[in-house]
């Protein structure tokens, strides 16, 4: 695991140590790794939802089977997977 030093301003610091003691976290690490997976949950709901919506709006319409599906999904998650990294 990698380790990221940040500077804060001691209010946001503050927060953070309350969101520890009050969330049930064990360090403020865990609070931010949890933070930053929420953000990326959020991104990859929006990119998912933004190719839903190009290929609802593409010629494709007529051609949706059971299979079409199934490789439009696996296309679909592979492109996310390959934007993450």
């Amino acid at each position: 695991m990698s380790t990221l030093n940040i500077s804060l301003p001691e209010a946001v610091h503050q927060f953070v140590e309350e969101q520890v003691t009050f969330g049930g976290y064990d360090t403020s690490s865990e609070y931010i790794q949890h933070l930053i997976h929420q953000d990326q949950e959020r991104v990859n709901k929006r990119q998912l939802e933004t190719l839903l919506t190009e290929t609802l709006e593409s010629d494709e319409l007529g051609y949706m089977t059971d299979e079409w599906w199934q490789e439009k999904r696996t296309q679909i998650l592979q492109k996310l997977r390959s934007e993450q990294k």
